[in-house]
């Protein structure tokens, strides 16, 4: 909170101040090896998450810079061996950019944190970056020849910030600009998104890796990487969507590529875990707040197509399932919600908290109505959790923000 009232939460997507604040800083940029980057509308946390977690499991040193957060600043610097920056640090190297007097925004302080931390750092060996909203533009996008590049899904979200009116422009956004001196890899995709990439990337020099090199296939209840020379069984007990497997195949794919060992991903698999990515809510004060006969699960869809992956999973459960939703206002709401008809016996709308971005409850309400929800409205989760009595499902969902605060309230 202090940050936000020094720095400008606004994105914009401009390299000149970031260039000119990397210049007076020496630039430490310089110094990070094997940079992968992480492009796409969604699944990009999913996608370095697992590659990170592979990477580790092959004795490999790896930092990497995520955003959002979910409940801690230090969530977004990932310094190795399980361990985050510590909030000295953050501080410390925040004090020596305010010294360059160069005017940024609060996502491009983050960045330029993450950058003296690595310097800072003796051996790294791989640096995993998640890029924002877009890929031209973003603060990140100042490396010459990165060692990947890594497009998740891409879908019609971010299309307000940047500034674009269908898909094809945000291929164009995502892919136009990437370097012709590097790997680039292909998640999966809408067939017809696909085939604007293709088109898109039919210039590009670089080595590129599409989606049909690998798939995920579903047998008798288990779930299996494929590709040319390998079928691995993914046996994790944390993953639930076809989304999330797909992000998680992508990461295999790139895992393999780099030289880390079937056996070494078959070890690691179990152990992959995404918060706020269909969490079950096991444990906890949240767990306490409802009744014995409840169950809680968490989700920060924040995109049409991420409410589609959390809506069918939740088709799959028992009912009655009741929905609590936060959503921020240039977020699609509408087109979020109609994911879920069908799904709720109860939708209870709630602003998010310390988000002026955030629809009011009231106007969540109205939207939902609109589209025939029985609706009401609550002061936040506890007053939510008050409002069933009965046996069912709580699913909180609608924004990352909203989920990271629920999980900080756990």
């Amino acid at each position: 909170q202090k940050l936000q009232r020094q720095y400008s939460r606004r994105i914009n997507l401009d390299l000149k101040r970031i260039k000119k604040a990397l210049e007076r800083l020496n630039n430490p940029h310089i110094h990070l090896s094997n940079v992968v980057q992480f492009a796409g509308s969604s699944g990009k946390f999913s996608c370095l998450k697992s590659l990170r977690q592979f990477l580790e499991a092959d004795g490999k040193k790896v930092s990497s810079k995520i955003s959002p957060h979910l409940f801690s600043l230090r969530e977004r610097f990932y310094m190795g061996n399980g361990k985050q920056l510590f909030l000295d640090k953050i501080k410390k190297f925040q004090k020596i950019v305010k010294k360059t007097k160069v005017k940024i925004t609060l996502y491009e302080l983050m960045v330029l944190i993450y950058f003296l931390a690595c310097k800072s750092k003796k051996i790294i060996d791989w640096n995993l970056t998640e890029f924002g909203c877009g890929y031209r533009g973003d603060a990140l996008n100042v490396f010459k020849k990165p060692r990947a590049i890594i497009i998740s899904n891409l879908n019609l979200q971010h299309k307000d910030i940047l500034k674009v009116k269908n898909i094809k422009d945000i291929c164009k956004e995502k892919c136009g600009y990437l370097p012709n001196n590097t790997q680039i890899f292909i998640g999966k995709q809408k067939a017809s998104t696909l085939k604007i990439i293709k088109k898109v990337l039919k210039n590009n020099k670089s080595e590129i890796f599409y989606p049909d090199k690998w798939r995920i296939i579903y047998k008798k209840n288990k779930v299996f990487y494929l590709n040319k020379n390998n079928k691995i069984q993914i046996k994790n007990k944390n993953i639930f969507s076809k989304g999330l497997f797909n992000n998680l195949g992508l990461s295999i794919y790139v895992a393999l590529n780099f030289g880390v060992k079937k056996s070494i991903i078959e070890k690691t698999l179990p152990k992959i875990f995404f918060p706020a990515r269909i969490q079950h809510i096991k444990q906890g004060k949240l767990k306490k707040l409802i009744k014995p006969n409840q169950k809680l699960i968490i989700d920060g869809c924040h995109a049409p197509a991420e409410a589609k992956n959390f809506a069918e999973y939740l088709k799959t459960l028992e009912t009655p399932l009741y929905g609590i939703v936060g959503i921020l206002k240039n977020k699609e709401p509408e087109k979020i919600l109609k994911e879920f008809k069908g799904v709720f016996k109860k939708l209870i709308c709630i602003q998010i908290p310390d988000e002026p971005n955030a629809l009011s409850s009231y106007q969540l309400l109205c939207i939902a109505e609109k589209s025939n929800f029985k609706t009401i409205e609550a002061k936040n989760l506890q007053d939510a959790f008050n409002k069933i009595s009965t046996k069912g499902t709580f699913c909180i969902f609608g924004s990352l923000y909203l989920v990271g605060h629920a999980l900080s309230k756990n």
